[in-house]
């Protein structure tokens, strides 16, 4: 099948309405605004770090799994569940350093 003859026509109207605006560019008056998902960015944030500790308690347990010779838990299943956790670790750290740099920029500004 020839690619350009599968083409359909762009339809400009409609690409408008399914962004929410009227053909002259403006909002539609039924539209509501996007909201945040519900918690926005604090819960997502508490999300990560969740996310960061189970993945470091995961990498201990594993450890100590290890450790204890349990036939189950292979060193290489355990070395990967380490540099998961240290990775998700250096970047949960690596965002709290912007957010420290972007507030104290903040309160260094002048009014």
């Amino acid at each position: 099948m020839d690619p350009i003859r599968s083409l359909k026509p762009f339809d400009f109207a409609q690409a408008v309405a399914r962004a929410g605006l009227g053909v002259d560019g403006q909002p539609l008056a039924g539209m509501r605004k996007a909201q945040a998902p519900e918690g926005g960015f604090a819960a997502a944030m508490t999300q990560a770090l969740k996310s960061v500790s189970g993945q470091q308690m995961e990498a201990q347990r594993l450890q100590r799994e290890l450790q204890l010779d349990n036939p189950a838990v292979s060193l290489e299943q355990t070395m990967m569940a380490m540099q998961k956790s240290q990775i998700g670790f250096q970047a949960a750290l690596a965002v709290r350093n912007q957010f420290v740099r972007a507030y104290t920029d903040i309160m260094n500004m002048q009014v």
